[in-house]
């Protein structure tokens, strides 16, 4: 188990980052990323050689304390985020900074505290964007511009860091817990019919985790059927 590549996967409590980690467990050494440190305990259970690794993502400090003793890093996935709608007459500040906070600057210390880790081990980050990554919709826009702005910092990554593989994964609608937190917020019933499920976003990203070393996988559009 020690001789497997190690892999750091963050919101792997749940929804698409706890799908990740039971796709990544048979071939990875696993590191569980979240703030719920009970559900984080309860999954390594459940997966060999996984350990909790909880963290407050949107505190520096936190997360500089946190990646001191990873030397290496093979694969490191950006599934944490959140989700704070509303059209821009009516989002307030605070809407904008809780998305961009998680879903955009998170990404971004992290991965900048683990380069040095990337770097040793010719790593692959793999950030999990959204179909509003690439398509503004009304009533969306606080979220809609902290996944653009992800969108960028990939894309800028992959041209700084040309030893590392960087991977955007632009999922549709998925069946979790955001989402159902999203149709409530939508006056809508809730309903899998034309959702994704977070099993095939995970398949997804280990498609990309898994590509020849001679390919480099930079974006995966995943649409429900």
């Amino acid at each position: 188990m020690t001789d497997l590549p190690l892999a750091l996967v963050t919101g792997a409590s749940r929804g698409i980052g706890a799908a990740v980690a039971h796709q990544l467990a048979p071939t990875h050494r696993l590191l569980l990323g979240g703030r719920d440190a009970d559900a984080l305990a309860e999954l390594a259970k459940e997966l060999p050689g996984a350990k909790p690794w909880p963290v407050e993502l949107t505190d520096p400090a936190a997360l500089e304390a946190a990646v001191s003793d990873i030397p290496a890093l093979d694969v490191l996935v950006h599934s944490a985020g959140v989700a704070r709608l509303g059209r821009v007459e009516e989002a307030p500040a605070s809407a904008w900074r809780a998305n961009f906070e998680v879903n955009t600057l998170a990404v971004v210390e992290l991965t900048r505290l683990l380069l040095p880790a990337l770097r040793a081990a010719r790593g692959h980050v793999v950030v999990i964007n959204s179909g509003a990554g690439r398509t503004a919709r009304p009533g969306w826009s606080p979220y809609a511009a902290s996944k653009f702005a992800v969108r960028a910092f990939a894309d800028a990554l992959r041209e700084e860091e040309p030893e590392i593989r960087v991977t955007s994964v632009y999922p549709g609608r998925t069946d979790t817990e955001m989402q159902q937190e999203i149709f409530a917020g939508e006056g809508r019933e809730y309903d899998t019919t034309h959702l994704l499920k977070a099993d095939s976003v995970a398949t997804a990203v280990v498609t990309a985790v898994s590509a020849t070393p001679d390919a480099h996988p930079t974006e995966i559009i995943l649409r429900p059927r």
